[in-house]
């Protein structure tokens, strides 16, 4: 066993307290993942809708499995009976899919609103007013086999704390003026590079990969 990914995951989870550890697993072998496994820990994240489905099959069945990348509507299916939390849902046409998915398969699926609150055009995510036109909108309370969690964010890619900082205390905002009316129990916030601030602007879930691998 690899004891430097399980030393990592336990000094990270010694900063983070209460808040939830998603290991990325995008790119890594089955061998680093069934390490990560034996560590004891259960939640994956994985950015493409094939290498998840490749992994579920092959790996423990107890794995949480989180979809964080971009989610295509027509690659939904593939992952409705089992995902555990899609974190980047970005549109009520993508939300009515999973709806749709998640009704063959008989189950509930949980998600979060990704938000776009980075200064960079290439992450994906909804501005404040589309995610208020959703939540208020009769096709979003019609649906009865999805339910919403809470939401996720990115930070620009910068050297500035200060703006990562701006953009994860607005993103709190947001979260914290919906939280009580619509049961959101998580903020999903902050990755290897600006996990600490992300805590420290009130995240309860991280998503953390080349740190763990490191």
């Amino acid at each position: 066993m690899n004891h430097s990914i399980c030393k990592n995951i336990q000094e990270i989870e010694e900063d983070i307290g209460n808040t939830k550890l998603v290991v990325v697993s995008k790119y890594r072998s089955l061998e680093e993942l069934q390490t990560v496994y034996s560590c004891g820990h259960r939640d994956f994240g994985e950015n493409r809708v094939q290498e998840l489905v490749d992994k579920y099959e092959t790996l423990p069945k107890d794995i949480n499995w989180h979809i964080i990348g971009h989610l295509q509507t027509n690659k939904v299916k593939y992952i409705a009976p089992f995902v555990h939390l899609i974190h980047s849902v970005d549109s009520l046409k993508l939300l009515k899919t999973i709806d749709k998915e998640a009704t063959k398969a008989g189950r509930v699926i949980d998600f979060l609103f990704q938000m776009h609150i980075a200064q960079e055009e290439t992450k994906f995510g909804l501005s404040q007013a589309e995610l208020q036109i959703i939540l208020e909108s009769e096709d979003y309370t019609a649906l009865t086999s999805v339910r919403c969690k809470g939401l996720m964010g990115m930070a620009t890619n910068t050297e500035d704390g200060n703006q990562i900082i701006s953009e994860f205390t607005g993103l709190k905002a947001t979260y914290d003026k919906y939280a009580k009316d619509f049961e959101f129990d998580i903020l999903s916030m902050g990755m290897s590079g600006d996990y600490l601030t992300a805590l420290d602007c009130g995240s309860s879930m991280i998503r953390i990969g080349s740190k763990i691998f490191s």
